[in-house]
């Protein structure tokens, strides 16, 4: 007969006080390379911690606790929230909320480590999109946050929101076919250069069941009855006069485009 399941139980967050804490040698991520404290620590203070340290037991070469509990997964948001304090932005006597392993336990620390780094996954790049437009259209006002608000808000420039931003743009039905890897994120992006949804559809009904469907081809379609602003007559017309006369200029935000097209 097959033993029944035993209940799980979630263990609830404690507040620990700065004394009760260090470090454990047992983290796995020793090297730190794209991790930056300081925009770490920005982040809680804007937002606050939105994940819990993992704690256990520091036990000596008996087994018998020795004092301070342990970090082994969590070492970056300790020395972010360690630079708040020494910043005196946040108070030395804030118990910082931990999860706390016992000591008993047959998981290691190498484990919890590993599984806390390993188990994340990265945002589908649609979903970074989304998520860039929903800021851009219902952030904070009617109108919604900035490209300058977003990118301050994620330590990034406002051209890199801007590029972001930019696939938000592309018809609905073919956001839909990048969501089922029906076209690759460089495909999509391609279909950006022109804001025609109808054209874009058309363009991509003419190639995707063709062996020639790089982006290359599906900028060059979708700009074929275009002038690029570098051509001879383009320059003597001006691109600002042009503009001014209520011409419309297509531009590239992901590559150079030699000044769009008009």
């Amino acid at each position: 007969m097959a033993k029944a399941a035993l209940p799980i139980t979630l263990l609830p967050s404690q507040g620990i006080p700065w004394d009760k804490r260090m470090l454990s040698q047992s983290n796995v991520r020793r090297i730190r390379a794209g991790i930056l404290i300081d925009e770490l620590a920005e982040d809680i203070a804007r937002r606050m911690l939105l994940q819990r340290l993992n704690v256990r037991p520091a036990l000596d070469a008996e087994g018998v606790e020795t004092g301070p509990s342990e970090i082994p997964a969590g070492g970056h948001r300790f020395r972010a929230l360690l630079l708040l304090v020494t910043q005196k932005r946040l108070a030395k006597a804030t118990p910082m909320p931990c999860v706390v392993q016992g000591a008993a336990s047959e998981i290691l620390t190498e484990d919890d480590s590993l599984a806390e780094n390993m188990q994340r996954v990265a945002l589908h790049p649609l979903d970074q999109i989304r998520a860039f437009a929903a800021l851009r259209k219902t952030g904070q006002g009617e109108k919604g946050q900035g490209e300058e608000a977003i990118a301050a808000a994620f330590f990034i420039t406002p051209q890199i929101v801007m590029q972001r931003l930019k696939p938000a743009s592309v018809a609905p039905a073919l956001l839909d076919v990048y969501a089922e890897d029906g076209m690759t994120l460089e495909q999509l992006i391609a279909f950006t250069v022109n804001a025609n949804h109808a054209r874009q559809l058309q363009v991509w009904d003419a190639v995707k069941n063709s062996w020639n469907k790089k982006p290359c081809t599906i900028r060059l379609m979708l700009t074929e009855t275009l002038v690029r602003a570098s051509e001879r007559h383009a320059v003597f017309v001006a691109v600002d006069s042009y503009e001014t006369a209520g011409g419309v200029v297509l531009r590239n935000l992901f590559q150079g485009d030699e000044g769009g097209w008009l």
